[in-house]
């Protein structure tokens, strides 16, 4: 098994150890820091007059861990090569570890986190993580520790799963190594994938290394013309290959859950779509504190963002519209405005599109920046918002799309929210195929969402904010 579940969401091992093996490099780090700084800026030349403090190692190392999760390192470095990852590292320690540790030397009393011990925290943990991640790809062959997968259906169902896989592959470390068609359905997959049924499949699997099954036929029922192996896949199970229906694999491998092969009985006896009142009162507390935190830190942002959107074009500082939210009830959201105000002048609501003319210059800027979404701290003050969530959508297009796509009115089983996993997933939105596709991401998270996740989504949207992605 490649994977655990963390709190519901799927964490996969080769990523977990990644940052295990870094988070106890950072301490190492952070313990080297220690000493240099003690060395240098207190005159200390016997090592036993050296003080040890373990609580700014854990801070370097968690604050640190938490920045290369930001940045999309550990992604990066399989998806873009070795040189993306070194800047997104070096963006994440430099930019913002040491502006986060700067932040909280000014908190925490006792100056245990002075900017020496930063400086030179810094320093040691970027050589030691480069050195790790290029010893890590030089000695390990990835191409070994990809997990061999066979799909067991060829037709439909089974090409629509290796169209999703395909994108993900190498970040995945799946191998598809082949698929072996049913007999009741016609073949849609490439002609080079396919594989004879093995008459002893237990035998297949062995030989060929084989770690999962995932049975995606679009038919699976017993009948003349072909029979499912059902006591076959038992056996290859017993001998510690499992078995997984397409759905499932896919909710664990993408996060999403794919709703061309979703059924309403799948939903309702799943181990997912909980609801916990413990878990709804301390989200609703954590959005409390975290809002008001927010106001009082960023309300100077606020204020220059308010003046600089009257300046530049006239009509009102906030803009509100709308927006479906929890049990599909409405709300009025609120922004800075950042189009102009005859944006929608035919009264008619209109997708917001990439280069939209209707955007004023100051506009741009607090929409690249994510400023624009400020007020909606008093959403989620006022409960109608929370920080993670699916992002609210206005009734018009809600009517429309519960009409085109299935399953659509489920995403409003929870609270929308400033941030959201289709966002981390897909990027922006602005047509109904789009739609359709974020609603995927929305799902796995109306299904598997949890305290962690969401502290996940709220550490990854920081890359979404510094790269402008997803900015129409």
């Amino acid at each position: 098994m490649s994977y655990i579940r963390l709190s519901k969401h799927y964490v996969h091992l080769p990523y977990l150890y990644l940052g295990i093996t870094e988070a106890l490099l950072l301490m190492l780090a952070a313990w080297l820091a220690q000493r240099v700084d003690a060395y240098i800026t207190r005159d200390a030349v016997d090592a036993e007059t050296i003080t040890f403090y373990w609580f700014p190692v854990l801070v370097f190392s968690i604050v640190m861990s938490c920045c290369t999760l930001s940045m999309g390192v550990y992604t990066a470095m399989v998806r873009e090569g070795n040189a993306s990852m070194m800047l997104r590292t070096l963006v994440s320690f430099f930019l913002l570890g040491s502006v986060a540790l700067f932040l909280l030397n000014l908190i925490i009393p006792g100056d245990l986190i002075n900017q020496s011990f930063i400086f030179w925290g810094v320093i040691i943990a970027t050589v030691l993580v480069f050195i790790a991640r290029w010893l890590f790809l030089a000695v390990v062959d990835t191409a070994n520790l990809k997990r061999r997968v066979i799909l067991y259906g060829a037709g439909e169902r089974a090409k629509t799963l290796l169209q999703d896989l395909a994108p993900e592959v190498d970040v995945l470390g799946v191998q598809i190594a082949g698929c072996v068609a049913n007999a009741r359905e016609p073949v849609e997959v490439d002609p080079a994938l396919l594989i004879d049924e093995p008459q002893d499949w237990l035998s297949f699997v062995k030989q060929h290394q084989i770690s999962e099954i995932v049975v995606s036929p679009n038919e699976r029922r017993r009948g003349e013309g072909g029979s499912f192996p059902l006591n076959e896949f038992i056996d290859c199970k017993l001998a510690g290959v499992p078995s997984s229906d397409a759905l499932s694999f896919c909710e664990r491998e993408l996060g999403k859950i794919d709703i061309t092969l979703l059924k309403p009985s799948w939903m309702l006896f799943s181990d997912g779509f909980k609801y916990s009142k413990r878990r709804s009162v301390a989200k609703r507390l954590f959005d409390l504190a975290l809002a008001s935190v927010f106001f009082l830190v960023l309300w100077p942002f606020m204020v220059l963002t308010a003046l600089a959107v009257r300046l530049d074009s006239p009509g009102p500082i906030l803009y509100h519209q709308l927006r479906v939210g929890l049990n599909g009830k409405t709300f009025r959201i609120y922004k800075f405005r950042s189009m102009r105000q005859d944006a929608e002048a035919g009264g008619k609501a209109m997708w917001a599109q990439k280069n939209d003319s209707r955007v004023t210059r100051v506009g741009a800027f607090i929409r690249n920046t994510r400023l624009d979404e400020l007020p909606q701290l008093y959403n989620v003050l006022t409960g109608s918002m929370s920080f993670v969530g699916p992002r609210p959508e206005r009734p018009e297009f809600v009517s429309d799309l519960g009409k085109q796509i299935p399953f659509y009115d489920m995403r409003h089983k929870v609270k929308p929210g400033l941030m959201g996993w289709a966002q981390l997933k897909y990027p922006y939105g602005a047509s109904v195929e789009d739609a359709k596709n974020k609603l995927q991401y929305d799902l796995y998270y109306t299904k598997n969402h949890s305290f962690l996740m969401d502290m996940l989504i709220m550490i990854q949207t920081v890359e979404i904010i510094l790269l402008g992605k997803g900015v129409h």
